[in-house]
This record gives C-alpha cells, sequence and structure tokens, in this order.
C-alpha cells in the first residue's frame, strides 16, 4: 500500500488530524491478556511501530495501565527522532484511591515522561469509574488543555450519558470533547444499539473503535479446534468460535473480491465505512503490515449491509 494514499481526517472538532486508523499499543508489555515476552519482545513491537509508520500511519494509542507503563515507555522510545508529524494519545486511569483532581495532572506528567514528551496529543479518561463524579474529572481535562499540557481530551468506555456530562463540562470551559474510545467490532455493536454511535456523530467527536479484530477473533486464525489460550479462550471458548465461523466466510469472500485482502481487513475496512476510526494492536512487524492494507480501498455498500446481516445473527 502507498502510504500517500492514506487520508487525514479530522480529531472531533480539533485542528489535529490524524489518519483513518491508528495503532493501538495494550499489546506492547501486557503479559496478562498479550504474553508479551512469550509470543513477542520489544524487537518484534519496535518492529510493528516501524512498519506502521513506513505504511503512514501517524496515530498511536497507550495508556498508563498497560503493561504497567511499559507500554508508554516503548512508545517513548520508538518516536524519538522520528521525523513525521505524529499524534500521540495515551489514557489516565481513575483509580478509585485518586480522590481529587489534581491525581490527574500528576499522573499526566508520570505518562509524559515516560513518552519523553512536553505535550500530548490527546489524552483520555480510560473509564467512567466512582468515586469522583464524570464533571470532576471532565474539569481536570480542561485544566490540563489549559495548562499547555494537552492538545485535545477525550474519554473511553463512557455511556451516552457519560458522555453528555463530560461534554457539557468541557464545553463550559471551552474544550471541544475529541473522541470516546469504545469497543467496536463486528462481533460487538453495541454502540449501534445504544445510541453512542448517533450521538457521536451528532456532537462532532470522533469514535474511536478498540478491539477492533474483537481480540483476533475476526482474523481467521482461531477455530474450534485451535482456540486461543489464557483469558481470549475464556472469552471466546468453542461454542462461540463454531457460531461465527459463516461471518469468517463472508469476509473472506470480500477479501478475494478485492484483490485477496485478508479477513482482518475487510473487517477493519467495514469500521472506516461506519465512519469511526479503529486502532488494531500489532505484535509484529506482519500484523501491522496487514492492519495497515485495510485502507487505500472501500467494501461498497451493499457489501457492507451483507457484513451487517450476517454479524447481526450472532
Amino acid at each position: 500500500m502507498n502510504k500517500e494514499d492514506l487520508k487525514l481526517i479530522p480529531l472531533g472538532k480539533t485542528d489535529i488530524q490524524i489518519t483513518q486508523l491508528g495503532l493501538g499499543t495494550w499489546q506492547w508489555g501486557d503479559r496478562m491478556v498479550w504474553s508479551y515476552g512469550k509470543t513477542h519482545t520489544e524487537s518484534d513491537v519496535q518492529a510493528a511501530f516501524q512498519t506502521s509508520l513506513e505504511a503512514g500511519i501517524r496515530f498511536f494509542d497507550t495508556a498508563e495501565v498497560y503493561g504497567n507503563g511499559r507500554s508508554e515507555q516503548f512508545l517513548g522510545e520508538f518516536i524519538q527522532n522520528v521525523e513525521q508529524p505524529l499524534v500521540i494519545a495515551t489514557k489516565f486511569a481513575p483509580f478509585p484511591w485518586r480522590l481529587w483532581k489534581g491525581r490527574l495532572r500528576a499522573a499526566l506528567r508520570a505518562s509524559l515522561n515516560r513518552l519523553g514528551l512536553e505535550r500530548v496529543d490527546l489524552y483520555q479518561i480510560h473509564w467512567p469509574f466512582p468515586p469522583l463524579r464524570i464533571e470532576t474529572w471532565a474539569d481536570a481535562l480542561a485544566d490540563a488543555v489549559e495548562a499547555g499540557m494537552v492538545r485535545a481530551v477525550g474519554v473511553s468506555n463512557f455511556t451516552a450519558t457519560q458522555m453528555l456530562k463530560a461534554h457539557a463540562t468541557l464545553e463550559k470551559r471551552g474544550v471541544p470533547l475529541a473522541s470516546n474510545q469504545l469497543e467496536y467490532s463486528l462481533l460487538n455493536r453495541q454502540v449501534e444499539r445504544n445510541g453512542l454511535l448517533k450521538l457521536c456523530r451528532e456532537l462532532g467527536v470522533t469514535m474511536i473503535a478498540y478491539s477492533p479484530l474483537a481480540k483476533g477473533m475476526l482474523t481467521g486464525k482461531y477455530t474450534p479446534e485451535m482456540p486461543p489460550a489464557g483469558m481470549r479462550g475464556r472469552l471466546y471458548p468453542r461454542a462461540r468460535l463454531a457460531a461465527i465461523q459463516p461471518l469468517l466466510k463472508q469476509l473472506g469472500e470480500f477479501g478475494m473480491a478485492h484483490g485477496g485482502k485478508t479477513s482482518a481487513q475487510v473487517a477493519l475496512n467495514w469500521l472506516v465505512c461506519k465512519g469511526v476510526v479503529p486502532i488494531p494492536g500489532a505484535k509484529n512487524s506482519r500484523q501491522a503490515r496487514e492492519n495497515a492494507a485495510a485502507l487505500s480501498w472501500s467494501l461498497s455498500e451493499a457489501e457492507v449491509a451483507i457484513l451487517d446481516e450476517a454479524s447481526g445473527k450472532l
């Protein structure tokens, strides 16, 4: 794929431009879910970063909790001496013991240190945890923008009601809510049913789709006879893997019709057609190259409708 084919789109109502597909870095350093150290190493994830960069990907998403900060550290190392302008996003975890809004700025400083940055492009609340109110954390995000530590702010895993609260609080401070990062894939279309996708469009908030390949289940790599190991195997037991085989077959047929695209590439392109920004992860160069090739072509409206119907049966 020619990296010049990658289209840039606005991040919410900000002046920041991002690629239609980003790279998620949850796998970088995470041992519990992604078996870092067993299935991939630092050199593997560095190769994934470099391959994504060469393919034209300019949007990279991490979080302080990924690998207990290791993901941020890796990304910080990799972006050193990169000449191309990048958009770096990370997240704040509102743990129950973080009991006043000043803890957000302290956590942000730690993230910036790990990333080697003076300012991060997008800072997100990772989930709407109590006991502090959503409005308190949203106000802290606005403080970070005013302090020049953050260019844009977003949320993650927020319901429609929670997103509206954050949006209203930020609007009073003159700060747009740029994004809501949510789980969205052909195997999880809850954002369509609960009104979040519609609300994001109405508010001009970019929806960032995490786990866009359903933790690897939409790649076609796993079958009832060859299920994933560990936690992912518990999430997708053999019966569930058997149920998704017809959808995987349809993905494969559409992939062949578009010049030999993989099931993963078709699943990612389906999300781009929905107007959201998927951020698939990559443990290595091969996965990163496959992800990036989900762009520069497009499913037809009829094909999107057929995939809608096929996944709806699940």
